[in-house]
């Protein structure tokens, strides 16, 4: 017989399976809290004793997942002979992630468009954002000569997102090659040096 503890990440687990689902499927908006919990076998009441909210179940889901990526890009840039090999464990992360698999993407461009509507999204998105731009700020440094005071970081994120977006869309689209060339071009870039007018 399961111990409580074993039934409350039972639950737990087929919650953020629900979420995964019905999110990908009908959106944050169109995913009620009633027909996640119908899905995952349990009440309304579990999502919100695990959670909080739907908003909640989805800032859960996605940072499980954004943890195990984290945890394979860090593993394969602490190694990397280059800036290509740095470059493209963070494509290969994205492109196919470690877990997740293609709900992932699909969910964190929901994220994007709930946070234009949600205040609260926006600010968790935002600091989650925060830490990925700021490693990448840091390895600008180490392998381009930046501006000082200049942040990559966001752009790289924008494009990265944006590749793997149109990967999705069209997946020949989108070499593994095209990526990494693109990606390091946007990480090396020095904005504008001229003056402003």
């Amino acid at each position: 017989m399961a111990t409580q503890e074993e039934r409350r990440a039972q639950t737990r687990e087929a919650l953020l399976e629900a979420g995964a689902t019905l999110f990908a499927e009908r959106g944050v908006a169109g995913a009620s809290v009633d027909a996640i919990a119908e899905r995952a076998g349990r009440t309304s009441g579990a999502l919100y004793d695990h959670f909080g909210s739907k908003e909640g179940l989805l800032f859960a889901l996605l940072a499980g997942w954004v943890d195990d990526a984290t945890a394979v890009i860090a593993a394969e840039q602490a190694t990397a002979a280059s800036l290509d090999e740095w470059v493209a464990a963070m494509w290969r992360a994205v492109s196919d992630p470690p877990s997740g698999d293609a709900r992932w993407i699909a969910l964190e461009h929901e994220l994007w468009s709930w946070a234009a509507q949600s205040e609260r999204a926006r600010r968790h998105l935002a600091r989650r954002y925060q830490a990925a731009w700021d490693g990448i700020d840091e390895v600008a440094t180490a392998w381009a000569d930046p501006v000082p005071g200049a942040r990559v970081g966001p752009a790289v994120v924008g494009v990265l997102m944006g590749l793997e977006m149109m990967r999705r869309i069209d997946p020949d689209a989108v070499t593994d090659a095209t990526a990494v060339a693109t990606l390091r071009a946007v990480l090396t870039a020095a904005p504008d040096r001229s003056p402003t007018r």
